[in-house]
């Protein structure tokens, strides 16, 4: 699971692929509608790869969607034009529909049967940590090769590592039925059978939904993270400069999910501090800001982690994955929201502004958890 996660995010493009399309013409608003486009694709493909990784092998899913995300970025780097952008986040957002879910799904309860479940948010959380780590060694490794072979050279070791990765994820354990022959349905298990029964968990337990919204808003809102470059570039830095700046902010996302698991009861104030963080650090429009802004990252991280196992705990097997998809739609939409507010907001303010404010949605969850904590019963149920 760690070799698949680090593969799946040493992905050289990662860092600068916001500053290539600047680098090819297009405005902060195309670049935002090319989100849009990921977001709507990923989101549009959710619910149904949700349905496919309940009813049939979760692995194989999991083995198509680097594939998908290694086709795309080939797409950038060999035609760099605001089309073949928009295919690329097309096969993207397959990859990535075709993912979330799948992978909770099956790692909550390979852990489930060995006996092993209550460790799944610092396995998960150390996953995404080594993810981050990925992201950390592909900004170090970008600068020197986009010097050497420019984004041309980054896309083609991008679309090999998304095939290592697709090889990683023939060797994950699934012990499920479906896993017997890589790809056949499970023995009295339909489509039908499936959305019922998760419908009934959504509609039936309180717990679940809140613990649906609480994944929702804070994955939803973190998509801002496409903007770091963005960001980093409105310091005023140079081009050279934006990766290593940009793994500045991300090692403060690594360490916290590497936190994952820890301090949860602390989940409303820590997150009201990575607000004000975020805030700002951005809005100081210096390179010296992204240390706060790195922190932030960092709280987010560590509360999506324990959004997710708490989401995790609540929901059953028969529906795993396409409970957890219905998060991930949520937050995709929560995702358009941000992107479309950002192309909206560019013609009036920075980046720094735009990511500053970006910090409210933030303040909002934790006052909501807050009160939630001293009234008691709605924190009993979440």
């Amino acid at each position: 699971m760690y070799v698949y996660a680090f593969l799946e995010d040493f992905v050289l493009l990662y860092p600068v692929y916001a500053v290539l399309f600047a680098d090819a013409g297009l405005s902060p608003a195309a670049i935002s509608s090319l989100f849009v486009i990921w977001s709507v694709t990923t989101f549009s493909l959710e619910l149904p790869s949700g349905l496919w990784a309940d009813v049939f092998s979760r692995r194989l899913l999991l083995v198509v969607a680097p594939l998908l995300a290694g086709a795309g970025f080939g797409l950038w780097v060999a035609f760099p034009s605001y089309p073949a952008f928009a295919a690329g986040f097309v096969l993207w957002g397959a990859g990535s529909a075709l993912r979330s879910g799948s992978m909770q799904a099956l790692v909550y309860e390979e852990l489930e049967r060995a006996g092993a479940a209550g460790v799944y948010a610092r396995l998960i959380g150390r996953s995404e940590a080594v993810s981050l780590l990925a992201v950390v060694a592909a900004s170090a490794v970008a600068a020197p090769v986009l010097a050497g072979g420019g984004y041309r050279a980054a896309g083609v070791a991008s679309v090999a590592v998304c095939v290592l990765c697709s090889v990683a994820g023939w060797f994950l354990p699934e012990s499920r039925g479906a896993g017997r022959a890589g790809g056949g349905d499970r023995d009295g298990v339909s489509l039908g059978s499936v959305v019922g029964e998760g419908w009934a968990q959504v509609r039936g337990e309180p717990a679940v939904r809140w613990a649906l919204v609480l994944v929702i808003v804070v994955e939803g809102v973190t998509a801002l993270d496409e903007y770091v470059p963005l960001l980093v570039r409105s310091t005023g830095v140079a081009a050279a400069s934006v990766p290593l700046l940009v793994l500045v902010v991300t090692v403060g996302d690594a360490v916290g999910g590497w936190s994952a698991g820890r301090g949860v009861r602390w989940l409303a104030p820590v997150l009201a501090v990575g607000a004000v963080c975020l805030a700002a650090g951005s809005l100081s429009g210096r390179p010296g800001g992204l240390v706060l802004v790195a922190v932030a990252f960092g709280v987010f991280r560590w509360a999506m982690a324990a959004a997710d196992a708490r989401l995790q705990e609540r929901i059953g097997d028969g529906a795993r994955a396409t409970v957890t998809s219905v998060a991930g739609f949520g937050a995709e939409g929560v995702a358009v929201l941000v992107f479309a507010g950002w192309a909206l907001g560019s013609r009036w303010g920075g980046a720094g502004v735009l990511m500053g404010l970006a910090s409210v949605p933030y303040v909002v969850v934790a006052v909501v958890l807050g009160l939630a904590a001293r009234r008691g019963g709605v924190h009993r149920e979440m």
